[in-house]
């Protein structure tokens, strides 16, 4: 079982935004990960109709993004190489480096996390 499948079961704490979460190494405020709960691990191996759920999904959740955090635009990658379950990122940009997973990670509060996924999930 994956860390993301934990999270999605409520083993492991995170601070969601309806069935999405904040990333805990972020590169920008707001930055969410979408995650399907079937857990596989590439995310093309999912089927036609997840990945079109998923990304209708992600889509929603961009758009609370963008109402609670200021950014010009959200940005979306898909890597997944660091936890074996697929995953879409979410990031909130000024500028297209602001999407560029070799930046410093964000160190936040546990107060700034909730109060970021309790904005968002206000706007979803």
């Amino acid at each position: 079982m994956t860390i993301f499948s934990k999270i999605i079961k409520g083993d492991i704490p995170c601070y969601k935004v309806a069935v999405a979460f904040l990333d805990i190494a972020p590169l920008q405020k707001g930055h969410t990960l979408v995650v399907p709960k079937r857990e596989v691990d590439y995310f093309f191996d999912l089927s036609d109709e997840e990945i079109g759920r998923m990304q209708i999904f992600a889509k929603h959740v961009a758009e609370a993004i963008k109402k609670a955090i200021p950014c010009v635009k959200v940005g979306q990658a898909v890597l997944g190489l660091e936890v074996p379950h697929a995953h879409v990122h979410l990031v909130p940009m000024q500028r297209e480096n602001d999407l560029n997973f070799a930046n410093k990670k964000l160190e936040l509060s546990p107060e700034e996390m909730k109060a970021i996924a309790a904005s968002i999930a206000a706007h979803f």
